[in-house]
Parts: structure tokens; sequence; C-alpha cells
């Protein structure tokens, strides 16, 4: 697939229709699911009295689905007409929201798991399909301001989501919170409606029985990359550390701090605030600092503040080192993305993708799963030292890769259907 956008001809990035229909999709899906996030979490702390295992199952119910779908997921958003891929995901997720709120209305409250369960299922086709056409609509020299705009919006939802989910529950309850989140994925499809039409050839039905070879090719593009390579280690020390501290994030609150669970809204918040300002101002210079650099400098940034919040009992203390976080943590979100998608051909980004990204949510759904016994065995400030020190680790595995600059002919892989 030939890129329609040339760098000498490039719009305005504001201008950019794509990108327009995207970020509205993606303000509508992130209503959506911190809505959800909130609701559940809120409704399993109620339900089961705050068990550790019963709330660190939320995330494993979440981020399972990806690590097994990636994998596959990428694979079919290099073969299927990304925009249509999109749609079809949103309204089947909207779908099956709508499924199982029937089932919980008449059956078992596990059935909640089932929602988050779901949605990241399908979003393994849909999110890997959005990256290539990121590739094929935006301009290479504006793909990391690009970054820029998407972790600013999700920075926005750090601040807005929090209190927009405990709003929602708190007012009208889990089953309208569920209900909510399915509404907005079927406004989510009518908007990509507008995405402009996919310029792809249509499958020969040889192409259609070459999965496996183009499966594998996904892998062997990765290992024979440096970059990528070192991009994946990072990913997996990056997701073991995730996970455990996101999977505990509520006993911070309620033990450390000593404030009851609602306290983890605003802490989401500051830490939301300070990722808007700093996406905007990793924006400004975006040009000018490689991405690799970007993702170590919020590494070693995130590893620091990790270890102090798990010591920390002061609540000024600990917002504080939320807000210099997210003001970082914009590096390693745009990092990431802009290495994908500048050092991967247009027609391997979905496997490039599909293939790193299980590699930090797996790892972070086997720290989420040994969460909860981590908690039983050690204190907090124990588990937040320890997954610091991995962030740390990350960020040392960028010095080989440091000073490398993206080719201007990336290596070239099957001709595209």
């Amino acid at each position: 697939m030939n890129r329609q956008v040339q760098g000498t001809n490039a719009p305005s990035l504001f201008r950019n229709r794509f990108l327009q229909t995207i970020l509205l999709s993606s303000v509508l899906l992130q209503i959506g699911i911190w809505v959800r996030n909130f609701a559940i979490l809120l409704y399993v702390a109620e339900t089961t009295n705050n068990d550790p295992y019963a709330i660190s199952l939320i995330s494993v119910a979440e981020f399972a689905p990806i690590f097994v779908f990636s994998f596959i997921g990428g694979t079919f958003a290099d073969r299927w007409r990304p925009k249509r891929t999109m749609i079809w995901c949103d309204v089947l997720s909207a779908v099956s929201v709508f499924a199982v709120l029937l089932t919980i209305h008449y059956g078992s409250w596990h059935s909640v798991y089932l929602v988050a369960f779901i949605s990241a299922i399908l979003s393994q086709f849909s999110q890997p399909s959005s990256m290539r056409l990121f590739k094929y609509h935006v301009a290479e020299e504006q793909l990391q301001q690009g970054m820029a705009l998407f972790q600013s919006l999700m920075a926005i939802f750090m601040v807005l989501g929090p209190m927009l989910g405990t709003f929602v529950y708190s007012t009208f309850g889990l089953e309208i919170s569920i209900a909510v989140m399915g509404i907005v994925f079927l406004l989510s499809a009518l908007v990509l409606v507008r995405l402009p039409e996919d310029q792809m050839q249509t499958q020969t039905a040889e192409a259609k029985g070459q999965f496996r070879k183009e499966f594998v090719e996904g892998f062997r593009y990765v290992w024979q990359s440096q970059v990528l390579r070192m991009l994946g280690l990072a990913f997996i020390l990056a997701g073991l550390s995730v996970g455990v501290a996101q999977a505990l994030n509520l006993f911070i609150v309620t033990e450390q701090l000593g404030r009851s669970k609602e306290f983890l809204q605003y802490l989401l918040m500051v830490n939301g605030a300070a990722m808007l300002i700093g996406g905007g101002i990793v924006a400004t210079f975006a040009k000018k600092v490689p991405p690799q650099i970007l993702l170590a400098i919020g590494m070693v940034a995130g590893a620091v503040c990790t270890a102090i919040v798990g010591y920390s009992t002061s609540v000024p203390v600990t917002l504080t080192v939320q807000f210099l976080n997210g003001l970082v943590f914009p590096c390693i979100h745009i990092g990431i993305s802009t290495m994908i998608l500048k050092w991967s051909e247009a027609s391997i980004v979905g496997r490039v993708n599909g293939v790193l990204n299980p590699m930090f949510v797996g790892m972070m759904v086997i720290s989420m799963s040994f969460a909860g016994a981590l908690k039983d065995t050690f204190s907090l400030s124990t588990i937040y030292s320890g997954a610091g020190f991995l962030f740390l680790i990350g960020a040392l595995a960028m010095i080989p890769i440091m000073n490398h600059k993206a080719p201007e002919k990336l290596p070239q892989v099957a001709q595209e259907v």
C-alpha cells in the first residue's frame, strides 16, 4: 500500500479528515470505557467487600484476551479493509454489551467480567486497523505530533473519566452504566463511516490461504529489527511493572493513604491533568527528540515515581508524585507508538503491533494475576519498589538503540492484498 500523504504536501494536522474522525470516535469510546471501568470496579468492590482477588480479576478479564487475540487480530488487520473492520468491531462490541447486560439483569453479577472480556477481544482487531490507517493517512513528519494528540485525549479522560464514571455509577447504578457503553460504541461506529474509503485491492483466493505465512512473517519482521527487538524487551518489563501497580492502586488509597476507595478517582484525575500538560509539552518538541529517548525518559521517571508511591503515606506527597509521573508519562506512549510506525512497513503495521502488544499485555496480565498473592506476602512498599526497578531495567534496554534513526526505506514484506 502506498501512502497517500507525502511529507511535502502534508496538510495541517487538524485539517486531516482521518484524524478528525478518529479523534471523535476515540472521545466516544473513552466515555464508554471510563464509565464501564469505574462501574465494574466500584460494583465489585462493594459486592465482595474489597476482596483483592476479585478486584484484580477485573484487570485480568480486560487484558487477558489481548494477549491471546492480539497476534491474530494484527494479522487480520493487515488483510482486511481497516475502515470496515473498525466499524464492525464497534457494532459487535455494542451488541455484546447489550447481550451481557441482559445476563446481568437476569443472572449472576459475575457477568460484569464479560463486558470487559468481550470488548478486549474485539479491540484487538480494531486497534491495529486504526494504526494502519494512521500510517497511511498521516505524513511521516507528523506521526509523532499525531501520537501526542492521542496522548492528550487520553489525558483529558484521565481527568474527566473518573469523575464521569463515578457519577454515572453512583447516580444510575451498574446496568445504566453498562448501557452507556453500548450506546457510545454504536455512535462511534456511525462516526467511523466518515473515514476515507479504504484504498486496498481485493484479496485473491490464494492470498486468503496464506494466514499462517503472514502470521509468522510478523514475528520474523520484529526479530530482524534491533529497534523492534529492544522495544519488545521494554514492553515485557513495563508490562510486569504496570500490571502489579495498576491492580493494587486501590490499596494504595485505602491502606497507605487511609482514604475511601472513591478517593482513587482523585489520584487518577491529578495524573491525567499532568498527562494533558505533558502531552502538550511533548508535542511542541516531538520532531526534535528521537522516540527511543522519549521512551527512556518516561520509563526512568516511571521507575522513580512508582517506588515513591509505594512508600508514601502522605496524601500531598502521593498526589505530587502522581502529577510528576503523569507529566512525563506521555513520553512512553508517544515514543512507543512512533517507533512502531517509523520502523514498520505500512503493510505489516498490524502484525508488528500484534506481536509487540501482547508482550506488554501478557506480562501485565501475569503480574495482575499474582498481585493479590504478592500483597498477601509482601508490603505495598516492597511491591512498588520492585515494579519501579523493572521500569528502570526497561529504560536501560533503550541504550543500545539510542542513536538509531528510522530508515528511509523500510524492509519490504509480501505484497499486500
